[in-house]
């Protein structure tokens, strides 16, 4: 896919972080928009200063992890542009300590939002896609947690090892039927959003028991070297800018982080070698 202008994107996680810069991109590129989110009143405000800016949007409040929330956002998507071209399956959070430590809740939550939020955006808009039979693109953020290992943020890592594997798998589907659907899976590194602060959008029904945590030395030195990596990481609007560029050159895999790619070499060459992780 090459061209955007007046085509339809849709955004979800669209308030903020990663979701906000993709939505101004898409905006820059003159595409209309369908913001998607489940905080209402950043939703809102989004959506106002995308406008202001002279885009043309929309807002639809989702909960991706609701199969009928995401099959309304793509009704009202339809009823306001009458396609749907570009999809960014984009929303995510993060949660749990050590693997037997994360409680149900951290689990649901996360396996919810970041894993079931992809498969409902995969489900409901790649058949609409299909039928359109034009140059479309689905593009579902994972992370770099997706292509390495090592201890700590483990719920976090298998939602985002399961949407790497989810979109390799969609992409040859596709493929192998010639179809004009193109996928993408993002991984970025460290980037200045505020997913360490998640926790404002957890359910009220997934709320962790009192005393749920970790006082393992592990997962207090991954949260720190978390916090850094963000406070310290790329901009949103950086990453768009590469994921666009990806887009256009018909790229599949989208790493941010060049320095990250060892950990990843890492990684296969332990498989490839029958090493041990860690």
């Amino acid at each position: 896919m090459k061209e955007f202008k007046d085509k339809v994107a849709v955004v979800t996680g669209a308030a903020s972080g990663i979701g906000r810069g993709l939505a101004e991109a898409c905006a820059r590129e003159g595409m209309k928009v369908a913001l998607a989110d489940v905080e209402a009143e950043s939703l809102a405000r989004a959506e106002r200063e995308l406008k202001e800016a002279g885009a043309e949007v929309i807002s639809v409040r989702t909960d991706v992890s609701k199969a009928e929330d995401v099959e309304a956002l793509a009704r009202r998507t339809l009823e306001a542009f009458g396609a749907a071209h570009l999809l960014f399956n984009n929303a995510g959070v993060g949660a749990g300590t050590t693997v037997w430590e994360s409680t149900l809740e951290d689990w649901q939550w996360s396996l919810g939002v970041n894993l079931w939020g992809v498969i409902h955006g995969v489900r409901t808009f790649v058949p609409l896609m299909l039928r359109q039979g034009e140059e479309c693109h689905v593009v579902n953020t994972a992370s770099m947690a997706g292509l390495t290992s090592g201890p700590a943020l483990g719920v976090y890592k298998v939602t985002k090892h399961a949407v790497v594997s989810l979109s390799e798998t969609l992409s040859c589907e596709l493929t192998l039927m010639g179809a004009k659907v193109g996928v993408s899976v993002l991984c970025p590194g460290g980037v200045n959003t505020r997913m360490m602060e998640s926790e404002r959008n957890r359910p009220a029904e997934l709320q962790n028991p009192e005393g749920a945590g970790s006082s393992h030395p592990v997962v207090a030195q991954a949260e720190a070297f978390i916090q850094k990596l963000v406070a310290e990481g790329m901009s949103p609007a950086r990453v768009a800018e590469t994921v666009f560029e990806a887009i256009r050159a018909g790229r599949f895999y989208i790493l941010t982080h060049e320095d990250w790619k060892p950990q990843v070499r890492k990684r296969m060459n332990d498989i490839l070698l029958g090493r041990n992780p860690c």
